[in-house]
C-alpha cells in the first residue's frame, strides 16, 4: 500500500510542479511565463523545466523577454545531510532578449521587477552556483530602418552566491564571470560582483569586447548614424559602479582600420549618402592615432543608474587625445569609484 502511494505521488509531482512554477512566473505585473514540461529526478533532489518562456504583456514587444531550452534545479544531498539547504541551478541556452523602442510600453528591460523573489519561490533553498551554457544576450530595435539586433552568443557564465547574500558584511558578495562571442566575431568578456538583494542597483561591473568585425554593426551604424563600415575592428570597454543607484565608471569605443566610403559605396549609394560616408570617413582618418590606426574616445559614466550624464566636450577632447597624444588602449583600468568600485579581474594596463 505504502509503495502504491509513493508511486501515485511520484506521478502526480510533474504536473503539481509544473502549475506551481506557472503560477510563479506569473507574478510579474508586467510579464507572464509558461513552460513546456516538468522533469523530476528525485534521486538526486532535483527537477528540470523545459520550454521555459518569459513575455512581456504589456506593450507590444515581439520577442519574448527570456527564454530556455532547460533549466535544472539540483539540491545538494552533503548539505542536507549536515542540516543546510543548499543547491545550484544549470541553464541550457537562455536568451535574454532587451528591447529599445519608441516608448516604455513597445521597450523591454525587465527591470523593476521582482525576478529575485520569483527565484527564491521556484528554489527556496541557498543558491550557491548557477551556471549558463550557450547563452544569449540580444539588442533589438523594431522601430528604427534598417531593425538592429547586436547580441551575443556563445554565453558560458559561473554565478556564485546568488541567494546568499543577507547577512553578510560584504553586499556584494554575488559574483558574475562570463565569456562569448560578441555577433560571431568579437571575444566578450565580464567580471561583476552585485549585491543581488538591494532595492536599488550595487554592482561593481568590468566588461570589455574586442577584435569585432566592424561591419557586424552596420545596421546600427545605418540606423542611428546613415552610415556604415567597409572594414575594420572595433574594441569596446565598460568599468562602472554603482552603489544605490549611483553611477561613476567610462566607457572607451575604439576603432580601428575603419574605413567608412569605399567603391561600392560611389557605385551603389546616393549622392547624398555616399557624401555623407565621405564626410564620416575623412574626419575619422583625420582624427585617428597613426601609429596604431584607431579613431577612438574615453568618456566619463556618471549619475543616476538610470539617467547617466556625459560630456560632450570630454568626448571631443579625448577623440584629440587618442589621435594627437596617446593611444587609449582596450583594457580595464581598474578606475571606477575608488570609494566602492572592487578589484576586476580582467587584465589592467596603462590606458
Amino acid at each position: 500500500m505504502l509503495v502504491a502511494g509513493l508511486i501515485v505521488v511520484r506521478l502526480a509531482l510533474p504536473g503539481i510542479i509544473r502549475r506551481y512554477v506557472n503560477d510563479v512566473l506569473s507574478r510579474s505585473p508586467d510579464f507572464d511565463g509558461s513552460i513546456e514540461a516538468i522533469d523530476v529526478h528525485l534521486w538526486r533532489g532535483a527537477y528540470s523545466i523545459r520550454g521555459i518562456r518569459i513575455i512581456k504583456t504589456t506593450g507590444r514587444v515581439p520577442v519574448p523577454f527570456f527564454e530556455s531550452k532547460e533549466l535544472d534545479l539540483h539540491m545538494d544531498w552533503r548539505s542536507l545531510i549536515h542540516g543546510k539547504f543548499r543547491g545550484s541551478m544549470r541553464l541550457d541556452e537562455p536568451r535574454l532578449n532587451f528591447v529599445m523602442g519608441r516608448s516604455r510600453q513597445e521597450s523591454q528591460t525587465g527591470v523593476d521587477q521582482p525576478w529575485l523573489s520569483m527565484l527564491n519561490d521556484l528554489f527556496p533553498f541557498q543558491l550557491d552556483r548557477v551556471t549558463v551554457d550557450g547563452g544569449e544576450v540580444h539588442f533589438h530595435t523594431f522601430h528604427t530602418s534598417p531593425k538592429v539586433n547586436v547580441y551575443l552568443s556563445d554565453i558560458a557564465a559561473t554565478v556564485e552566491n546568488l541567494t546568499n547574500a543577507s547577512g553578510s558584511l560584504d553586499p556584494l558578495i554575488a559574483t558574475v564571470r562570463a565569456t562569448g562571442t560578441a555577433m560571431h566575431s568579437g571575444r566578450f568578456e565580464l567580471e561583476l560582483a552585485l549585491d543581488p538583494v538591494s532595492h536599488r542597483p550595487n554592482f561593481d561591473l568590468a566588461t570589455r569586447l574586442l577584435d569585432l568585425d566592424v561591419r557586424k554593426l552596420n545596421d546600427l551604424a545605418r540606423a542611428f548614424g546613415g552610415f556604415d563600415f567597409e572594414e575594420g575592428r572595433f574594441d569596446f570597454v565598460i568599468e562602472a559602479a554603482t552603489k544605490d543607484g549611483f553611477l561613476n565608471g567610462y566607457a572607451k569605443p575604439l576603432f580601428r582600420d575603419a574605413i567608412v566610403l569605399g567603391p561600392r559605396d560611389l557605385r551603389e549609394e546616393s549622392p547624398f549618402r555616399a557624401g555623407w560616408e565621405a564626410i564620416v570617413g575623412a574626419v575619422g582618418a583625420i582624427l585617428s592615432n597613426q601609429e596604431r590606426r584607431q579613431f577612438g574616445t574615453r568618456f566619463t559614466l556618471v549619475g543616476e543608474f538610470d539617467d547617466p550624464q556625459t560630456s560632450t566636450l570630454e568626448v571631443i577632447g579625448n577623440v584629440l587625445r587618442n589621435a594627437f597624444i596617446r593611444a587609449y588602449l582596450p583594457n580595464i583600468e581598474g578606475r571606477a569609484t575608488p570609494e566602492f568600485a572592487g578589484e576586476a579581474g580582467l587584465e589592467k594596463k596603462d590606458r
